[in-house]
């Protein structure tokens, strides 16, 4: 609490049902709602809304900002078998929504012990971020979709409702996964995919467009998509290919890197 000019101004507003352990660590301006839980060793950034029956626990630090609907778990145990109780942790930057009963996970030993998740994502309703997974920054996961251990999902990425993502899969950079797809292989970037299993079904111009990426640059996309989808060129030919016939600008430099560490293979 602080007083201003003789009034009292709430520096917290935590309802008289939430749980609120000792040790946990709150910024100002911060809203918790009915039958929280805040764990012993959460961190919570300023302006933060927590709503009723939230539940944040474990090693868990968070941002400015976020945003948690009606019964989301955050920092819950990893649900891994190989996971023996270690100490863990998640890390969630600025300005994130996590709507109704999505569930993020601690990381394990064998995944470098963290799960981070970037700024400015929304997580729609009953969406699932297994351990060890790192997510990037402006992403939307659609509802009822999940990531497995270690995924990567790069900036920008849209993902539509009801997907399943294999552990260990990347997702790259613009990308656009629809509905009820199943992946297994990589997803380069600025490419949408759709199925089960997922297939390439072209590049995503309208993401390029409202990420404000120039013309000239979307035509050397253009061409970088040709060169390793239309010219029976296996992955490494296609790479060399790209290096001596494409401009190196950091959207094309950035698409050569992650077919390069692409260690499931690339969805086709």
């Amino acid at each position: 609490m602080k007083v201003v000019e003789n009034k009292v101004i709430p520096l917290r507003e935590i309802h008289e049902t939430a749980i609120v352990y000792a040790g946990a660590e709150l910024g100002k301006n911060i809203v918790i709602g009915p039958y929280a839980i805040i764990g012993e060793n959460v961190e919570i950034g300023d302006g933060c809304v927590v709503g009723p029956h939230v539940i944040i626990d474990g090693w868990t630090k968070i941002g400015n900002n976020n945003k948690f609907y009606h019964g989301a778990t955050i920092g819950c145990e990893p649900q891994d078998l190989k996971f023996k109780g270690e100490k863990s942790y998640l890390f969630i930057g600025d300005g994130n929504t996590f709507r109704e009963n999505v569930t993020v996970s601690r990381g394990t030993e064998g995944g470098g012990g963290e799960t981070r998740v970037g700024n400015q994502n929304l997580f729609m309703a009953y969406t699932h971020i297994a351990h060890d997974c790192q997510v990037g920054n402006h992403i939307v996961v659609s509802n009822c979709s999940a990531l497995a251990g270690h995924v990567v999902v790069e900036d920008r990425v849209v993902i539509g409702g009801l997907c399943g993502i294999h552990q260990f899969t990347k997702v790259g950079k613009m990308a656009m996964v629809g509905g009820c797809t199943k992946i297994v292989k990589d997803i380069p970037p600025f490419v949408i995919v759709d199925g089960n299993p997922a297939r390439v079904a072209g590049i995503n111009i309208v993401g390029l467009r409202r990420n404000d990426i120039p013309p000239e640059v979307r035509d050397e996309i253009k061409k970088a998509y040709r060169i390793l989808y239309r010219s029976n060129l296996s992955v490494e030919e296609a790479i060399e290919k790209m290096e001596h016939a494409l401009q190196g600008t950091a959207e094309i430099d950035h698409f050569i890197r992650f077919l390069r560490n692409a260690d499931r293979g690339i969805c086709r």
